[in-house]
């Protein structure tokens, strides 16, 4: 699950490099989030967030890093789009709202099709459904675009 949801992030998202930045990031996101630290790297961390949820942070630089949720199941409940926007906004400081609509639409459009991405305030929210044997998994991730 964890190999999905890095390539999720590898394939929207520029070459992850290693910044001092990455640090602050992974504690703004532990702070905002409340989300314990389980894996960790120059450029990486992965966070356990709940009940069948997990967080990645996927840092490359100011103004190009990523978050991820994944949700072991169909239907993640209102806890995942709270902790998932929690994390967005520490990243990239768009507002709450606007995240949560954005993770909305582009969570039905993944359900209806398996994949969607909405743009919003200079980001990119892409979600993903699959059905794998181990049970269905909801990933969505919010990436900044540089530049933008």
């Amino acid at each position: 699950m964890r190999r999905a949801l890095a390539l999720l992030l590898f394939l929207a998202a520029s070459p992850a490099m290693a910044e001092e930045s990455c640090t602050d990031l992974i504690d703004r996101v532990q702070r905002a989030t409340g989300a314990a630290v389980a894996e960790r790297s120059a450029d990486f961390a992965r966070f356990e967030a709940g009940p069948q949820t997990s967080l990645t942070l996927s840092c490359a630089g100011a103004d190009a890093s990523s978050v991820g949720a994944q949700y072991r199941g169909e239907t993640p409940p209102e806890a995942y789009d709270t902790v998932f926007v929690q994390a967005g906004h520490a990243i990239t400081g768009i507002a709450p709202d606007r995240l949560r609509d954005a993770t909305r639409q582009a969570r039905e459009g993944a359900q209806a099709k398996r994949h969607s991405t909405i743009e919003v305030d200079g980001a990119r929210v892409t979600c993903a459904f699959m059905r794998k044997e181990q049970g269905p998994l909801t990933l969505c991730a919010v990436i900044q675009r540089p530049g933008a």
